[in-house]
């Protein structure tokens, strides 16, 4: 099995040694040396000249991180702004929305904290078909949205919880046929799959797949969606003149994170998109595969799915939270806890997730293995 040649060894030279096994990147990536850099010499220049003159002088940068984000998510026309993260992203989306419109369709398999968004903003909820791996069922959502259609459709492509990957650029055509905006969370799915399908609006965080720095988000927005949003943080008349999108980006911000990112979105482009993405499946695949006969553990995803998440369900009895935290205090591995408040309207069971990015190798993931079976037995009661 390949480990992935020359994009492998250099996205692992491009960043510090890590301190054991990462096998965390759908949670948090490991920055870049340039990354970490770039929001330090920010940092240091706003001791220098003044936070607000560092700001102005950084725009060059921030624009192209803009831009960078809007060319992943092929939205090239679209305004966007930056956030604190993907969850700030969707507060600021629904919050906007025409008070008139409220309701919407998404997956059972939807994220909670974007359930509680959802909730507080008083949209109600449209439950899209799915087959019974979670991925939607096509045809039968056709018919169900054009019956009864939603002010928008809104997807999370890559789950919190699995690594089944729904199928984008089919919804996206769907939504086009039907009229119904699209509004895409790439949280999951920006880096590790393509997201150019065409949305109307796309926001992700910048800290997983991308591997920039927490604490930063994007909201892209077509014309046609920005020109009908409402900004709950809206400028007075006496502010002067702000388009919706300087609204909604209003308030604090830590713009060397933003550098940061901007940076890590740069240097993701130049390993490119396309071969990242293909190493990452190649990673989910290996991992699978590897994983099959571990006892005591079941893997959810087919071999082939095109993510590299993997999840495990324990048959025998394991308790993940328990068997997560031994893995890091014995053996240094950093996996993922995963409980059904990540999806709590499709989850029965708590998981154990892993998402090597694309320096893990096979000998990485073989370790892995010889540790869980060991956790597993260890942590038996």
């Amino acid at each position: 099995m390949s480990d992935g040649g020359s994009l492998a060894d250099r996205w692992r030279e491009a960043r510090p040694p890590v301190a054991g096994l990462h096998l965390d990147s759908a949670a948090c990536s490991r920055q870049s040396y340039a990354a970490i850099d770039a929001a330090a010499q920010h940092a240091r220049h706003e001791a220098e000249v003044g936070g607000y003159v560092a700001a102005q002088a950084a725009t060059p940068t921030l624009d192209a991180g803009r831009a960078a984000f809007a060319a992943l998510a092929g939205m090239t026309d679209a305004e966007v702004v930056y956030t604190t993260g993907s969850l700030h992203a969707l507060d600021l989306l629904l919050g906007s929305w025409p008070a008139e419109r409220r309701r919407l369709a998404c997956l059972p398999g939807e994220y909670g904290p974007n359930l509680a968004v959802m909730a507080a903003h008083g949209f109600d909820r449209q439950l899209l078909p799915v087959l019974e791996d979670g991925r939607l069922a096509l045809d039968d959502a056709a018919y169900a949205l054009g019956d009864d259609p939603p002010d928008f459709v809104h997807l999370t492509p890559v789950a919190s919880h699995s690594g089944v990957v729904q199928p984008i650029s089919m919804i996206a055509k769907l939504c086009r046929e039907l009229g119904l905006p699209l509004v895409v969370d790439a949280a999951q799915a920006l880096g590790q799959v393509d997201c150019a399908v065409g949305a109307d609006v796309t926001y992700s965080s910048s800290r997983k797949w991308i591997a920039g720095p927490r604490g930063v988000g994007f909201l892209a927005v077509e014309p046609d969606v920005m020109r009908r949003l409402h900004p709950r943080l809206a400028a007075p008349q006496w502010s002067g003149s702000f388009s919706v999108a300087q609204q909604l980006e209003f308030g604090e911000a830590n713009i060397a994170a933003r550098v940061g990112v901007s940076v890590a979105l740069g240097e993701y482009l130049a390993f490119g998109p396309d071969a990242v993405r293909a190493r990452l499946a190649e990673l989910g695949g290996i991992s699978r595969t590897t994983l099959a006969d571990v006892p005591g553990w079941a893997v959810l995803e087919e071999v082939e799915e095109p993510s590299a998440i993997t999840t495990l369900a324990p048959v025998e009895g394991a308790d993940p939270q328990t068997v997560r935290d031994w893995l890091l205090a014995e053996r240094r591995i950093l996996t993922t806890f995963a409980g059904v408040q990540r999806a709590p309207l499709e989850m029965t069971a708590p998981r154990l997730r892993i998402s090597p990015h694309a320096d893990t190798t096979a000998d990485d993931l073989e370790r892995f293995a010889e540790a869980l079976i060991a956790a597993t037995a260890a942590t038996a009661t």
